[in-house]
């Protein structure tokens, strides 16, 4: 399976740079991170629009597309691990996780999405969150393999 995170911004270095490629290094599933900006002054509406647009831009055709967002459902280790197993099974070689920019995703994206996910209530940086997501991705299919690193 093959795994992309398209994300709005740009890693400059730093932490939170480090912890993203910690674990999308240790991921056996090729992982693509495709980062998109907008570099014009838009604001609101057209902003979300036009990153919308970047952001299905760098999805691979025939993805699933799966859109990080606050309303969208929260999973636990275990049932992410299944969903990404079921993906698997299924034949489903592309899987596409699209996280939005400060002003969140654009209904256009969010009506294309498969699923919705939630990393929880909070609110989290659009940095932090492929550090998190590549941990959960590493953590998916370590549970899915047997390996020890997911001890529940």
């Amino acid at each position: 399976m093959r795994l992309t995170i398209a994300s709005v911004g740009r890693f400059r270095g730093g932490p939170l740079e480090s912890l993203y490629s910690e674990y999308a290094g240790r991921l056996p599933w090729k992982l693509d991170l495709k980062e998109v900006e907008e570099k014009k002054p838009l604001s609101g509406e057209q902003l979300k629009t036009r990153e919308a647009e970047l952001l299905m831009k760098a999805v691979p055709k025939g993805a699933r597309i799966i859109a990080l967002h606050e309303r969208g459902k929260e999973y636990g280790s275990v049932e992410f691990s299944s969903l990404l197993g079921r993906f698997a099974d299924e034949g489903i070689q592309d899987v596409a996780f699209l996280i939005g920019g400060a002003d969140g995703h654009s209904k256009s994206t969010l009506n294309a999405a498969d699923h919705l996910l939630s990393l929880g209530k909070m609110t989290w940086p659009h940095l932090m969150v492929r550090g998190l997501l590549a941990e959960q991705l590493y953590r998916a299919h370590s549970i899915l393999t047997n390996h020890p690193y997911h001890r529940a």
